[in-house]
């Protein structure tokens, strides 16, 4: 007798599954259009610039080094002029931003 009331009491506290699951659906679809979706976009931008950076460009290193792309290699390595005559290698992937868009080094070295 005691075990058929306590399948009855069971049996009566079942819920819709789609309402169980609602609220989490809806946590998913905030956090895509709120943090995934931008940052995918923000990551295809970057890549983008990383990509175009030419030799002329004044850069800005993820570590704040600032420099003039005096040579861009193939196999993703960069090499940045931070001064008269001294010149880093650096990573592409390092490069935070593009500061300004420019000509030839020797264009430079030739006005001063």
């Amino acid at each position: 007798m005691l075990i058929s009331e306590a399948y009855a009491q069971a049996a009566g506290g079942t819920t819709d599954m789609l309402t169980s699951l609602l609220p989490l659906v809806l946590i998913f679809v905030v956090f895509y259009f709120l943090l995934i979706r931008p940052q995918q976009k923000k990551m295809k931008e970057h890549k983008a610039m990383i990509e175009a950076v030419r030799r002329g460009d004044v850069v800005t290193t993820a570590g704040g080094i600032i420099g003039k792309v005096a040579k861009v290699q193939e196999d993703g390595i960069v090499q940045l002029e931070i001064a008269d005559g001294v010149k880093v290698k650096v990573i592409k992937g390092t490069i935070s931003e593009v500061r300004a868009k420019g000509g030839d080094i020797e264009d430079d070295k030739a006005e001063n």
